[in-house]
Parts: C-alpha cells; sequence; structure tokens
C-alpha cells in the first residue's frame, strides 16, 4: 500500500517538537501541505516547515488565549485554503499537587484546560462547519492512555483534560458521521518528549518503562505513522475508534 496525500492540507497543532514534529514531517512525506501550528519556538517551526517542504507554512498562536485559539482556524484557511484534516496535537502537562496554593492550582487547571480542550474544543467549533462545506475531513486527537487509566495524583489535570478530549472527539464521530467527518483518537503512554522527560526527571525512567510489554520507551516516530493512516482515508470505517501506542504497557 502506498499513501499519497498530495492533494491534502493538514493543519497539526503542536508541530514545532515532539510528536507534532514528527507528525507534520511523515505527512509530508507523503506529499501532503502542513501547516505546522506553533506557540513560542518559531524558529523550531520554521525549520519544520522548511524540511516539510510542500508549500508548508509556520503559524503561530498562543492556544492559552481564547481569542488567538479562535482565528487560528481561519488563518490557516487563509494561507493555505482548504483543510482536509485536522490534529490535535498541542498539550501541556503542568504538575499539580494537592499541596499547592489555591492561585496555582487554579493557574494550573485553567492553562492545562485551555491548551488540551478549550483548544481542540475551539478548533472543532471552525473546523466541522468547514468540513461540511467541503465534503468531509478527518479530525485526529492525539490524547493518552492517562485519559483511560488515570495518572499520578500531580498530574490529574493533565489526565482529565485528555480524557475529555476523548469525549470530545467520539462525539464528532457520532456526530457528524453523515457530513462526511471521520474522527478519530491516538492514545500514546509515555513518549520521549521534552513534555515528558519533566515526569522522567521527577520520578525516574524505570517508572515510565517498568509496565511496558517492550525493552524501550515510544518514540514521536512510532507514533506519527498512525496519524498519516488515519488521515490518508484508508481507516474510515474505523471512526470514533481509539489506538493504543503505548508499547504494549496493557498487556504486560
Amino acid at each position: 500500500m502506498r499513501l499519497d496525500l498530495s492533494d491534502h492540507t493538514i493543519l497539526v497543532t503542536g508541530a514545532s517538537r515532539g510528536i507534532g514534529r514528527a507528525t507534520a514531517l511523515a505527512l509530508a512525506d507523503v506529499g501532503a501541505t502542513v501547516a505546522v501550528h506553533y506557540g513560542q519556538s518559531r524558529d523550531a517551526a520554521a525549520e519544520v516547515a522548511e524540511q516539510c517542504g510542500h508549500g508548508a507554512q509556520p503559524i503561530q498562536a498562543d492556544l492559552t488565549d481564547l481569542t488567538a485559539t479562535d482565528r487560528l482556524f481561519g488563518r490557516v484557511v487563509d494561507v493555505l485554503g482548504p483543510v482536509d484534516a485536522l490534529v490535535l496535537n498541542a498539550g501541556v502537562a503542568e504538575p499539580t499537587p494537592l499541596e499547592a496554593d489555591t492561585d496555582e492550582w487554579h493557574a494550573a487547571w485553567t492553562d492545562t484546560m485551555h491548551v488540551n480542550l478549550r483548544a481542540p474544543e475551539l478548533l472543532c467549533r471552525h473546523a466541522l462547519p468547514h468540513f461540511r462545506q467541503h465534503g468531509g475531513g478527518r479530525l485526529i486527537s492525539i490524547a493518552s492512555r492517562a485519559a483511560f487509566r488515570g495518572d499520578t495524583p500531580a498530574y490529574m489535570t493533565y489526565a482529565a483534560s485528555k480524557a475529555g478530549l476523548v469525549a470530545l472527539t467520539r462525539s464528532v464521530a457520532r456526530g457528524f458521521g453523515e457530513d462526511g467527518v471521520r474522527a478519530f483518537t491516538i492514545a500514546p503512554g509515555f513518549v520521549r518528549t521534552d513534555m515528558a522527560q519533566d515526569f522522567i526527571d521527577e520520578y525516574g525512567e524505570a517508572h515510565a518503562t517498568s509496565d511496558l510489554a517492550l525493552n524501550n520507551l515510544t518514540v514521536p516516530e512510532d507514533v506519527a505513522p498512525f496519524v498519516v493512516f488515519l488521515a490518508s482515508g484508508q481507516a474510515d470505517h474505523a471512526t470514533g475508534a481509539t489506538i493504543d501506542v503505548n508499547a504494549g504497557s496493557y498487556v504486560h
């Protein structure tokens, strides 16, 4: 099977590093034009866009800002034209220990929910009518196994936000299938990224790998091919499904 996405324009949020970067490059490798969203890492996003080619463009938006997030999808359409798929990858994981004072607790929950759940919701609000107008589209959400099994007490915020993302994606699959929209969730376990490194530094790499069936930690390039396959249309009858990419931690 050879996948060809040369007629696809795809927005990948959080594409300047980690899973988003690997995904953008993998999509471009099969011909897609990628909108490389970034929050602060302008130079890194520009480098990714240059590596992608095919007219890829870096597009900035602070996903903790309601107005900036609300404008992002329209800006992508203005720059690159109709969008065929939306990859909701951007995420944050801020530790929120019970000992934190109320202001710190509130700030961490607010920022996490803004980036991990409110931003996807606002992007879907614009993407779904756009997809309907253009005969369909695909939504691919990068959630986490934490959405299903929970997380450590300090990362309850993260787990709750990702569980919400799963429910949002499944609701899109249920509610917009007749409009040609397909929606999927990918739920990685620990992936060797900058974001995960903070957790590994706190709890140790042994904690991250202790329940894996494989002998090495997942890397972003292990996740990206699943996004490409789902974006290609070859898996449309799996709409609503969740794909676990966690090195076998559920079966170990």
